[in-house]
């Protein structure tokens, strides 16, 4: 063997190499399919946090309406001269006491953001678990999550909170916030708009910056009941009050709805009989579910449907699977 010029002959020599060993390199395979499954857990983390935001909010507000009233409550005693010793004790007495129910509450309040918090960590925690290694049972993991959102999504409550019971991924799932929207989606399904007006008063804010006009619809289906009932002025006096203020933006919707006052609930016209029909309040509780998932940064469509379309388009290729 001929020598190098520097006189290294091991250097002449082809240089040796290893075959990696599985023990100390993460195939790659595995390393990507769990990077893609990560980049869809965004709901995932999203749900809780908008739910502690919420409670955080509602917090805020009780706080700051029963502060305000408190204060306006010393301020009548210190400026009012008809208040006699007595009274001015009494008055103050009743301020102290709405004082100790505002602590009860925060106290509450702070218990559930608490919990809702604790529920933030326990996902992150859970996908930071998420490895090459464990991929299989983490995988196991999130299709039973997914098979629990759909319950939930098809009021299936009992069975999707035995199934997260049983798995003890309580924290891992939504079972509460879905919860939240049955109450809703009951009250509707009984021609009772209440509970969906107090959701809406709760996320005025949030509704109105996403442009939504689910409260003016239920604004007219409260009237339409009141002209079903053959209340007509009744129905006049709800329509300047609630449905006034709507008709810069939705003065069309408003005007066909005002002319049942004309054609009552048995009119044979389509345009107008249509209102009356059941199937409105159907239409509101699909509204409420677009609405719910929206604010809380869900999809549409249950994750399950979304997996198995993805799935089954990529069955429907040439080469569905890798040859070997």
């Amino acid at each position: 063997m001929e020598t190098l010029p520097n006189g290294n002959a091991a250097a002449a020599s082809p240089p040796q190499t290893t075959a990696p060993t599985n023990a100390s390199t993460t195939p790659f395979p595995k390393l990507t399919q769990l990077t893609e499954a990560l980049k869809l857990e965004h709901q995932f983390l999203r749900v809780p946090f908008e739910h502690y935001k919420k409670t955080s909010r509602a917090n805020h507000r009780a706080v700051e309406k029963e502060v305000s009233s408190v204060i306006s409550g010393v301020a009548d005693v210190a400026d009012s001269d008809n208040f006699s010793k007595d009274d001015a004790v009494n008055h103050l007495t009743s301020l102290v006491s709405r004082l100790q129910g505002l602590k009860r509450k925060l106290e509450e309040g702070s218990r559930t953001e608490h919990l809702q918090a604790q529920k933030c960590r326990a996902r992150l925690n859970h996908l930071e678990s998420a490895d090459a290694e464990n991929l299989s049972e983490w995988n196991n993991m999130r299709l039973k999550r997914i098979l629990v959102d759909y319950m939930l999504r098809m009021s299936y409550y009992d069975t999707a909170q035995k199934l997260a019971e049983s798995s003890n991924m309580q924290d891992l799932v939504d079972i509460d916030v879905f919860q939240e929207a049955k109450k809703v989606i009951d009250a509707l399904q009984n021609k009772e708009v209440a509970p969906a007006l107090a959701w809406c008063a709760d996320n005025k804010s949030r509704l109105k910056k996403s442009k939504s006009k689910f409260e003016f619809q239920l604004r007219l289906q409260e009237f339409i009941e009141l002209v079903r009932s053959e209340n007509n002025l009744l129905a006049i006096t709800y329509s300047r009050k609630y449905l006034a203020p709507w008709g810069a933006t939705h003065m069309k919707e408003l005007q066909r709805v005002m002319a049942t006052l004309a054609f009552k609930s048995n009119t044979e016209c389509t345009t107008y009989k249509v209102l009356f029909e059941p199937k409105q309040w159907d239409y509101l509780v699909d509204q409420f579910k677009q609405e719910f998932c929206r604010l809380y940064g869900m999809t549409l469509e249950p994750l399950l449907n979304i997996y198995l379309q993805a799935g089954l388009s990529a069955l429907n290729t040439p080469y569905p699977y890798s040859i070997t």
